[in-house]
């Protein structure tokens, strides 16, 4: 029996820069780290490239200027109502408030309370039973939000973000104003014409404003859906998922995606023989324990894979079989009956009491969690990651 399961490894690359030859340069980097460190290639390899990278490579950038002109063409009234601004935070949403702000009058915004979506809290949860707020029903203005959690910060960050984006919106020369509530259509006591700002919700938010009688309704995922004078642009989400790269000019999501994970898959095939498996990734899908905060601010964990990397996985539960189909049995036959009901498995256990308890979540997602953690978001230089016998399971020789 081999005594080694699944291998990830961060495979360091050059700098990637605007224009540069990615597919190239991933498959060099690959071919060098198994060189350098006496690994082989096997089929059913998964290699897997951030995001971040390949939007580089792309030159998928947009100013903030690029921005306000979107904005402004799509809001010519110029009185914004901003619902539910997702994620709280300086590199995300800060940059792009910037933008929504140079291309209006006033903004109205509109938080959700105690918490964005994905976590980014405005202030403590038990400070509601304080007050009395029921988070369901209540709504309060800018000025009561100052005089009862004015003092609250986020936990990580330590800022105070409705008074850090009223600066930058006043900064803008715009208006601005800001209410708490849950409900999406409170924002329309206030302004017909509104920008849904969360990510994961998005679709429903936009239906609750339309049928509430909104005049406007976009979502950040409506801007730069296409190039505007020359910027970069997501045909698909738009601003989702795009982060701070100066402090005018934002990185979008990548876009194109299938092409290159389809072209590294044959590049590869050609160089190693092998039938390898190709995804580029965002973030991961998992939520902090201490802090609430889901990790996931991209529109989606997998942006781009290839096919043999569809569905679920389909697993037996080797702790539920040990402690009752195979109780009575033990060492070397206790082995051999658990290899043997691997193999003969069904081709889907859904629904199965052998499968209770795995992940029921898309290959993908969990491979782009996998990558994520493996990755991180600082300093270590490893944009794409390998990773080996993932699909491999305790029959296997």
């Amino acid at each position: 029996m081999r005594t080694v399961g699944t291998v990830v490894r961060g495979i360091r690359t050059p700098i990637i820069c605007t224009g540069d030859p990615l597919q190239r340069v991933v498959v060099d980097s690959l071919l060098l780290a198994a060189k350098e460190e006496s690994f082989s290639f096997r089929d059913r390899d998964i290699v897997a490239i951030t995001e971040a990278v390949v939007a580089i490579a792309q030159g998928n950038y947009a100013t903030v200027d690029q921005i306000a002109v979107d904005i402004r063409s799509k809001y010519p009234s110029g009185h914004i109502g901003v619902v539910f601004p997702t994620p709280l935070s300086r590199n995300r949403f800060a940059i792009l408030l910037q933008g929504i702000a140079r291309g209006a009058k006033k903004l109205t915004i509109l938080y959700s309370y105690p918490a964005d979506e994905v976590g980014n809290a405005l202030f403590r949860e038990d400070l509601l039973e304080n007050f009395g707020i029921n988070p369901c029903t209540d709504e309060f203005s800018g000025q009561e939000y100052e005089i009862r959690f004015g003092d609250e910060v986020h936990p990580i960050t330590g800022i105070n973000y409705p008074r850090y984006y009223r600066e930058i919106v006043e900064k803008e020369g715009c208006e601005i104003d800001y209410l708490f509530s849950n409900r999406a259509a409170s924002i329309l006591d206030f302004c017909s014409d509104v920008l849904v700002a969360n990510v994961h919700r998005r679709e429903k938010t936009k239906r609750q404003l339309r049928e509430a009688g909104a005049n406007v309704v976009f979502g950040t995922d409506d801007i730069l859906t296409q190039s505007v004078l020359g910027s970069g642009y997501n045909p698909k989400y738009g601003l989702l998922g795009s982060n701070r790269a100066t402090e005018e000019k934002v990185k979008l999501f990548p876009r194109d995606g299938e092409r290159l994970v389809n072209g590294v898959q044959q590049e590869l095939r050609e160089r190693t023989s092998k039938e390898i498996e190709v995804l580029v990734y965002g973030d991961g899908a998992f939520k902090d324990p201490v802090t609430g905060i889901w990790e996931l601010a991209d529109p989606v964990s997998c942006v781009s894979h290839t096919e043999g990397l569809g569905g679920t996985p389909n697993e037996v539960k080797l702790k539920y079989l040990v402690n009752s189909q195979f109780s009575s049995l033990q060492g070397e036959e206790l082995n051999r009956a658990v290899k043997e009901t691997i193999r003969q498995k069904d081709k889907t256990l859904t629904g199965k009491m052998w499968s209770q308890g795995t992940t029921p979540r898309r290959l993908t997602d969990l491979l782009s969690s996998l990558c994520d953690l493996t990755t991180g978001s600082g300093d270590k230089g490893t944009p794409v990651v390998l990773i080996q016998g993932y699909f491999d399971n305790y029959s296997d020789a």
